[in-house]
This record gives C-alpha cells, structure tokens and sequence, in this order.
C-alpha cells in the first residue's frame, strides 16, 4: 500500500509493546505488508525506553503486560509524545478497560484475538488520524507564522476580555514588554481606555446583528517620542450558534497616510474653492440675464445660456466627486459597518428611481431571490454604488427598454446584478470604463452629461467593501454589472 508523501516526509514508525512474541510477530508481519517502519518491545520497560530515545506516529499497546502495565506506558507515553496515537491490545477485552484506557489519552482498542484484516483498518485509522493532526499543527503554525510577521496589530480576547492572541506589532503599538500576553486580562495589555471601550462594546453588540466598528486611535510611541495615529478595526468573534465568545482588534498605522491625505485634501479644497466661486458668480450673473433682469435677450441667446449652466454645474460636480474619490481612494474614510438587508435596499432603490425610468417609459424589474442573506457594510455606501448604476442604466438606455435588478448567491459571495437593454457599450471602450473621467462618446451618447467619476467611485466603494465588480456589455444590446459582496 502506497503512501501519500504530501502527508508523511517519512514512512508512519509503528511500536508494538506486548509480551507475546506470537501477537508482535503477527503484527509486525501485517504491518510490514503495509509499508510502515515497525519495531517491537517485549514488555513495558523496554517499550519506555525506546519511546524516550525515538518518535512513533502509532503504539500498540497491551494493557495486561509483567513489570510496567499498559496504563502506566500509556501515561509515560503521552507525557512525551503527546501527539503519538494509542491503540489498545487487550486479551481481557472488557469495556472497563478500553473505557478506562481512551480516558487516559488511546484512540481506540482492539481486542484478542483478532484478524490481519481487523488490524489493518484499525492503524490505517490511527494513521490517518495522525495526519489530521500533522495538518492541524501545521495550519496552526503557518497561522501564527503569519500573525507574527503581519505589520498590523492584531488581538483577539475571549467574551471574559482576557487575551487569547497579541501578534508582536500589537504588543509595540501598545507598549507592552512583560511577560506573554496570552491569557491575561486586557487592562494588562493596554491601558487605552478608547480601544477599551471599542472592545467592550463589540463584545457587547446585538447577537442578532452582524456590526464593524471603527475608530481612529492617537497613541503615542514611546521609542519615537511622538503620536501616531491608527486605524483601529473591532469585530465580534462568534460560535456556530452566533453567540458572542470573543473579539478581533486589528491596528493599521495610518499616521503617514494622514498626513498625505491632509495636504491633498486641502490642496483639492483649495482648488475647488478656486473653481467653485468663479463657477458659482458666473452662474448667479447667467440666471439674472436669462430672467431678463439684465435686459431682453432672444430664444437662441437664453439657449445658449442654459447650456452654458449645464456645463458650469457638470464642471462642479466634478469638482464634488473628485473631492470624494480621492477620500475613498485614500482608505481612511471611518465606515461604521451594519449588518445590511439587500432586499429592503434594493426594493428602496427601484422605488427611488422608477420616477426617472417613467419619465423615458423605462420599466424597471426586480428578481431578487428569497430570502437575500445580510451583507456587512456601510448603508450608504450601498446606497450610493446602487444609486449610481441604476442611474446609469437610465441614462444610457432608449425608452422602451428594460433594466433589471437581480440577486442570487454564488459561493461566499452576494452577486447582486443591474442589467439594461440599453446603447451598450463598445469593445474598445470597455477595458477603460472604470478608469478616471472615462467617458464613452459616440454618436448615441454625446449629449449625455456626466463627470466620468461615478464608476471609479463604485468600484472603489466595492473593493473596500473585499467586494468585487464586472462588466458585460454587448453593443446595441445593454449592459450588466455585477457586484459581488461577502456574505456574512
């Protein structure tokens, strides 16, 4: 029998303890058969020490055994090797023992006499187990290998508060430099009374509701000698019964990004001060003449000014929606996330915008599946990614046409689809579209206004969200977009 190497590096080391040279020999020849590496010991004494010199992956071992007896080589044994697996030989084969002995640690019993084919079943059992656990340690290790060398913080506690991880770069962030932080209560680890009362009130949330919260933290780093300010993420951590038995506290050192954001976000306030006023004092001069207050002027002169405010008020607009991409874009927008109900959502957005889609005789249907499962995400975030592509499908729709709404689950994700029959989108155009001020132009599209930011800001919105969004667009035939969000 062949052996899988993904599993071992080595052939599974089997030990048979039992006085009987007959029973040893019988196994040892079966196993052999096998391809297991396997020794024997005669009694409980040998056994030990052989155990203390080597690592077996299976003993068998005999209960009723001169000298040591097979309780006190099962106590030996997982004392050591706690992870070696136990199978009892016992010619008594009394229920007491075996119940006795798979208290004290043995995966199974076997009793005398029994078959090559009872046997086999039995370690081939006990080995697979036995990978089980090699896997099990080493998730656990790559795990922990991972947590460590993370450059965020990260802490979990139990519902009771007390510490049950704390990778390193939390311990710094907080200062801590005593002994290991695991198991101890978390006024010990930290001494922030506001990360404290993020943790106890995650810790104190609905069991019903799903929620995120988030904080910005200013700490001060004692190597540094100065304050630095982070992006603090509680969770709550539940059990298959979606009871609260812990929480997640993830820090992100977002003091350097502050910074940049600040001097970007007053660069941009200060270029859409500059742009918005002369916009602002045209606009007011364009409605006193296009009343007449300034004198009579004529149907072609008052057309011309209207289209001269549409573009004034496109290029404002635009002056809003950069402001608010660059903010998103920059991660370091504070969303307090909720546990949503799309269907509520998406029902609000198509009663919203049916006006709209009346107005160009455009019929907007739903076909969401029911029930929808609960998103965890910032309501109006949702609002405004929905928003924006039912507004699009309007926009770029004829009248007549049909959008439709749909919801269904794929994997772990939420796919929630908007779907026109409208212009379409060419296949040059459609590698571009959710690039910076893109804007598809042709003979069906060019008096359509818009700013070329709404898509960017969707996909942005999603992508913050560990969400995801495509595209399908035949020419002539309409478009679809998909946004895929995790379900909770």
């Amino acid at each position: 029998m062949a052996h899988d190497s993904e599993y071992m590096e080595f052939l599974p080391r089997i030990l048979i303890i039992d006085d009987e040279k007959r029973v040893r020999e019988g196994c040892r020849k079966v196993l052999t058969e096998q391809g297991y590496d396997v020794l024997m010991a005669e009694n409980g004494e040998i056994g030990i020490g052989m155990i203390e010199k080597e690592h077996f992956d299976v003993v068998l071992l005999d209960l009723m055994m001169p000298g040591y007896s097979g309780f006190e080589v099962l106590n030996h044994v997982k004392a050591i090797h706690p992870e070696t697996v136990i199978i009892v030989i016992t010619g008594y084969a009394t229920i007491e023992h075996s119940i006795e002995a798979m208290k004290k640690g043995a995966l199974d019993f076997i009793p005398k006499p029994f078959s090559p084919d009872q046997l086999r079943v039995i370690v081939a059992k006990a080995i697979e187990f036995t990978r089980a656990l090699q896997d099990i340690a080493t998730e656990k290790t790559r795990l922990r290998t991972l947590i460590n060398h993370l450059t965020d913080g990260v802490m979990t506690t139990d519902a009771q508060k007390r510490v049950v991880l704390a990778n390193p770069t939390f311990q710094r962030i907080m200062g801590y430099k005593g002994k290991s932080a695991i198991d101890r209560p978390l006024a010990e680890l930290t001494g922030n009374e506001q990360l404290n009362a993020l943790i106890e009130k995650t810790l104190n949330s609905e069991e019903s509701k799903f929620v995120e919260h988030v904080e910005e933290l200013v700490i001060l780093d004692e190597a540094e000698k100065k304050e630095k300010i982070y992006s603090a993420k509680c969770l709550p951590f539940r059990d298959r019964l979606q009871r609260i038995i812990g929480s997640i506290t993830l820090l992100r050192d977002i003091t350097a990004l502050k910074q940049m954001d600040q001097m970007k976000s007053d660069f941009v306030s200060m270029v859409s001060h500059e742009i918005r006023s002369p916009i602002n004092s045209v606009l007011a001069q364009i409605n006193v003449i296009c009343d007449g207050l300034a004198g009579e002027i004529s149907d072609k002169q008052k057309n011309m000014l209207d289209r001269s405010s549409q573009k004034l008020l496109a290029l404002s607009n635009m002056t809003t929606e950069l402001l608010d991409l660059a903010k998103i874009e920059s991660g370091l927008i504070i969303m307090e996330k909720e546990s949503i109900a799309m269907s509520s959502l998406l029902n609000e957005q198509a009663d919203f915008h049916k006006a709209a889609a009346d107005e160009k005789q455009i019929d907007i249907h739903l076909d969401l599946l029911q029930p929808l499962p609960n998103v965890n995400a910032n309501l109006q975030n949702m609002e405004e990614v929905f928003s924006n592509l039912i507004t699009n499908a309007i926009k770029y729709s004829p009248s007549g046409s049909h959008i439709t709404i749909s919801a269904s689950i794929e994997n772990e994700y939420l796919r929630v689809s908007v779907k026109d029959t409208g212009f379409g989108i060419p296949e040059e155009d459609q590698p571009r579209i959710f690039e910076r001020f893109y804007r598809v132009k042709n003979e069906k599209t060019r008096m359509i206004t818009g700013t070329g930011l709404g898509l960017p800001i969707v996909k942005n919105i999603v992508e913050s969200h560990e969400g995801m969004i495509q595209m399908e667009s035949t020419p002539g035939s309409g478009t679809a977009f998909h946004v895929y969000l995790p379900v909770l």
